[in-house]
């Protein structure tokens, strides 16, 4: 572990002093026997007491001399030699005790591991199958997926992001079925972050992809284990992230986001049904509100006759157009929405239904808005929720505005040019290289829905 280039170890001690100074934390501890003496300094905020007491403290006092204690140091396969003040200091802020003996510096990483308990899945539900879900402790996660991917093939690689972060990642790949473009470029981009802080799986994915301004995620974030470990046996990246419970998963294509895991546990017939339920409430969340302003206001001679005089008569008592209903309605379940997440959980399921159960009641008495408005913001809500997979549902949430806009001017033409548009749109778009939609055709083609995930 020794290097070439030698810090001065007093010079360097002076200079970590100065720059530690009024920081309340800072844990100096001087060590003498009849061999000699050390100094550590160390964070005690980060490091773990016991750690430095049996490793370092119990055992200067137990060896013999100041030789062993240092070839005991060196030892540890955490322990470094640092080249210069500025990896001394980084180190000593992530964790790692400074040993300063005889007329040298090591560094001995002794990083206090916080790791709480395993919970249970909370945004990616499942009936049956495998319930934990990763912990915000990089280290658990790793033994997570080492624990159901136990081969030698499986691949790590450690890196850092975030220039004052220093957030730690890790890279794993099954080295004989990954797409080396893929995981070249990932680290090629990862290399390239120029961002001070990062602290979410969600942060990488914004400054990664391309391009920035996008509608649709383009890497998956996960909370399974399970699902990571799918995705890696079909030769995909996973990137672990200190301090989250999510893991990237990459390249991802826009089928990924509408499978769940209960897909692979089910009978085929049944999963592929349970997919097809999904993409049917796509369409529905996306196109019902567009399409009942395109049929009230352009096109009411398509519907039945019994159909449009029902919608009519609903409508008698609203004052306005039905594109000011939709949004009007869509607007008040975004904010119940919103407020449900928000709230503390012992009031938010009750807050908002009392006030979804009030606001609908009291619009549709008032003349506000139509009992059909009503059926169709519900439908719209609760098929919005059926996309497994977080980050799309929330692209999906702002799509159907962008129909509900087409729709207000234009209709029917405006709604058939807005699909035309976003499938071009889905086709533009890559994840690291891959087709976010071809990659969907030539998987079904080959091998079937087992291969999506």
């Amino acid at each position: 572990m020794a290097t070439d280039q030698k810090l001065h170890a007093e010079e360097a001690r002076k200079c970590l002093q100065e720059q530690l100074k009024n920081i309340g934390d800072v844990e100096q501890r001087e060590l003498k026997n009849e061999e000699g003496h050390a100094h550590l300094i160390y964070l005690k905020s980060m490091c773990d007491p016991i750690l430095v007491n049996e490793n370092l403290i119990n055992r200067f006092y137990e060896l013999d001399s100041m030789e062993l204690f240092e070839r005991f140091i060196r030892s540890f396969p955490s322990s470094l030699e640092p080249k210069d003040k500025q990896e001394l200091l980084r180190n000593m802020l992530r964790g790692c005790v400074a040993i300063f003996i005889r007329d040298r510096v090591l560094l001995l990483d002794a990083v206090l591991v916080n790791a709480g308990a395993i919970q249970p899945a909370s945004t990616e539900n499942v009936m049956q199958g495998p319930d934990d879900s990763f912990t915000e402790n990089i280290e658990v996660n790793l033994n997570m997926i080492r624990h159901r991917y136990q081969t030698t093939d499986l691949k790590t690689e450690f890196m850092t992001v975030g220039r004052i972060s220093q957030t730690r990642l890790i890279i794993m790949y099954d080295e004989t079925k990954v797409d080396h473009s893929v995981l070249e470029e990932l680290k090629k981009r990862l290399s390239e972050l120029k961002t001070d802080i990062i602290q979410s799986a969600s942060e990488i994915e914004r400054h990664t992809m391309h391009p920035k301004l996008r509608l649709f995620p383009t890497l998956m974030l996960t909370e399974r284990p399970d699902r990571a470990v799918l995705n890696i046996s079909q030769g995909k990246v996973c990137v672990l992230m200190d301090s989250t419970g999510y893991v990237l998963v990459l390249p991802a294509i826009f089928n990924d986001f509408f499978t769940a895991m209960d897909d692979k546990i089910q009978l085929p017939p049944i999963g592929w049904f349970l997919k097809a339920i999904r993409y049917i409430a796509l369409f529905i969340t996306v196109m019902m509100p567009s399409l009942y302003v395109a049929f009230t206001s352009y096109n009411p001679e398509i519907l039945k006759m019994q159909i449009t005089l029902l919608i009519a008569g609903s409508r008698a008592t609203v004052p306005y157009p039905s594109s000011f209903e939709v949004i009007f309605m869509l607007l008040a379940m975004e904010f119940l929405v919103e407020a449900s997440v928000r709230l503390p959980k012992a009031v938010s399921q009750s807050a908002t239904t009392v006030g979804g159960l009030i606001l609908g009641t009291a619009a549709t008495e008032a003349g506000l808005v139509s009992n059909v408005m009503i059926i169709l913001v519900a439908a719209v809500a609760i098929t919005n929720f059926v996309i497994p997979i977080t980050m799309m549902s929330m692209g999906i949430r702002v799509t159907k505005y962008v129909f509900i806009v087409l729709s207000t001017f234009f209709g029917l033409v405006g709604i058939v040019l807005g699909i035309v548009s976003l499938i071009m749109y889905l086709t533009s778009l890559r994840s690291f290289g891959k087709p976010y939609l071809k990659m969907f055709a030539i998987e079904w083609r080959r091998k079937g829905d087992q291969q999506s995930g």
